[in-house]
């Protein structure tokens, strides 16, 4: 579904990619981890398009999206959770996954909704509520319902459990495992490496802009160089 070849980017002078490369299947979830500054959230932006690559190409589906701007991408089947959830605070928790739907028609956008209340039932409970009124954990649930009423094909989550207290992580990334159970294709960006590798069928390391390792992501967890490398273990 997704191939990623060579690929470069840079902040002004300071390059942030070097050379990576990396392919998905369709209905994998890969967990991509390692350290704070190791290019993990510059590769998924990169991917969605909000974050210029400076060389290389991302190729979806077949497709050179590369230069094919973020909001083309959405309708090309990509959706991302960004990191820090960024909810619209003002606007009601439905207004929010409405928003989320502006490519689909309105008995899709219906469907869609009534998805997501049954995968998250506080936020058919808050539906009328602000956005900046719920907890970081409803928040992070409405940023990745958001997400998922564009139907993507490949869904792209950064650091979801950022922030949240460990019962409220455990919902999220059980919400994950379930997407992945349906079919969904996920790649995952998480500080919290065991609980990544736990919901993914593959999981890449990388370090300083590059992918050191890629693997099953269970055969990751026990390798003991690895474990003490970069995953705090």
């Amino acid at each position: 579904m997704l191939e990623i070849r060579a690929l470069t980017s840079h902040y002004g002078r300071v390059q942030a990619l070097h050379g990576v490369g990396l392919a998905l299947q369709e209905r994998e979830t890969v967990a991509l981890v390692g350290a704070n500054g190791a290019g993990k959230t510059t590769l998924i932006n990169a991917i969605s398009g909000t974050h210029r690559a400076s060389g290389g190409a991302v190729i979806f589906r077949g497709e050179d999206i590369t230069t094919v701007p973020a909001h083309r991408r959405v309708r090309l089947g990509i959706a991302q959770v960004p990191e820090g959830r960024q909810v619209f605070t003002v606007l009601s928790v439905e207004d929010n996954l409405r928003l989320g739907a502006y490519t689909l028609s309105r008995a899709a956008a219906a469907r869609g909704i009534e998805r997501v209340y049954a995968m998250f039932p506080v936020l058919r409970e808050r539906r009328d509520s602000p956005a900046g009124t719920l907890s970081g954990g409803q928040q992070q649930m409405l940023a990745i319902g958001r997400a998922l009423m564009a139907e993507p094909r490949l869904l792209l989550l950064d650091e979801p459990s950022m922030g949240l207290a460990p019962v409220i992580a455990a919902e999220i990334f059980a919400a994950i495992a379930a997407l992945r159970r349906d079919g969904t294709t996920i790649l995952l960006v998480e500080q919290n490496a065991h609980a990544a590798l736990a919901v993914a069928d593959r999981g890449c390391v990388m370090e300083t802009g590059r992918i050191v390792h890629d693997g099953p992501a269970n055969a990751l967890q026990y390798k003991d160089e690895l474990r003490r490398a970069y995953l705090a273990a």
